[in-house]
């Protein structure tokens, strides 16, 4: 049994071991680093069942991404390794006050190879929802036909979908992007885009414009992210808008939006009947607090998933906004 399905590519990811810059640091860390594991770490730590499917290279990076996944809980067993295909690695350094500066090195990968062949029906079996990111589809030549037929076929099966544009624009050029990203947007029940890559799709307009054009594309739920300013959320004629969470210290950004969408869906996961319009009308204000306060969490340490609180974790912040450590 699988609460969640998630499918996409993870790399090992390196940094400077005392922070800053790559240029002149002698030693580097690593660990792993991807938007579908990010989501798939965050759901375990608030207790649910994550399948997440995958290409790796039959390699040590493959090796570490595996047993990582596999030690935080997640099931792994549907992840191919690839013998012809490496693992992607990437690099982050630190660029104070700005977000991190990212460097990829994905190109013709063991997930890039992704193609419609490689569908399995057993991916969805026993399961409620799949979650997919638009970057598999900005991976490889089949990817974005790949990435839409998982969609499909896991609705056919039965299952819910969330899509989290997850913008690349290192990935592929805005045209394609942009053209990839709204042809799939009809074949989400939940789709999660930032308020920047609403503007993206749809150029510049009101929040609660890009609430109805995106709602008028076939999702039942928007919820879109507001940085500091939380999150607002739209669905079946209802607009919520709930108030992001103050950090002392934001270390690092990167995962902080696959840990708000690991928050939401974990908490419209509560509800059996997952998108009964009076449901999710009584649900998502408590899902946008609570994704707001694991997205906020998340930025508390430098990684991309380590900082994912747990449910517990959860639950003191939302009872009194603090947490009791000692």
């Amino acid at each position: 049994m699988a609460d969640i399905v998630t499918i996409g590519e993870s790399m090992v990811l390196f940094q400077p071991y005392t922070g800053g810059g790559i240029k002149y640091t002698p030693l580097l860390t690593k660990s792993v680093g991807g938007a579908e594991s990010n989501l798939a770490f965050g759901l375990t730590k608030l207790g649910r069942k994550v399948r997440w499917v995958s290409r790796v290279g039959n390699d040590p990076f493959g090796e570490l991404i595996l047993a990582t996944l596999a030690g935080e809980g997640v099931d792994v067993t549907h992840a191919v390794k690839d013998p012809d295909h490496p693992t992607a690695l990437y690099f982050k350094e630190a660029k104070v006050p700005s977000d991190p500066s990212v460097y990829y090195y994905r190109q013709q990968s063991a997930a890039s190879r992704f193609s419609s062949d490689h569908i399995r029906s057993e991916w969805f079996k026993d399961a409620r929802h799949l979650h997919v990111t638009g970057i598999t589809p900005a991976l490889g030549e089949e990817t974005a036909a790949f990435t839409k037929e998982a969609m499909i076929q896991a609705r056919e099966q039965g299952l819910t979908v969330s899509f989290d544009p997850n913008l690349r624009r290192k990935l592929w050029d805005d045209h394609t992007a942009r053209k990839v990203l709204l042809d799939l947007i009809p074949y989400c029940d939940v789709f999660l885009p930032g308020i920047e890559e609403a503007e993206f799709l749809l150029g510049e307009k009101s929040s609660a414009a890009y609430g109805e054009e995106f709602l008028n594309m076939g999702p039942s739920v928007v919820a879109m992210k507001l940085g500091e300013e939380g999150s607002i959320g739209f669905t079946n004629g209802h607009v919520f808008e709930a108030p992001g969470h103050t950090v002392k210290q934001v270390v690092d950004t990167v995962g902080a939006g696959d840990a708000f969408a690991a928050g939401l869906l974990d908490s419209l996961l509560e509800e059996k009947s997952l998108f009964d319009k009076e449901t999710i009308v009584r649900t998502l204000p408590q899902a946008l607090e609570q994704a707001n306060i694991t997205g906020a969490l998340a930025t508390q340490f430098s990684g991309d998933w380590e900082g994912a609180p747990t449910k517990e974790e959860v639950r003191q912040y939302m009872n009194n906004g603090k947490m009791v450590t000692r």
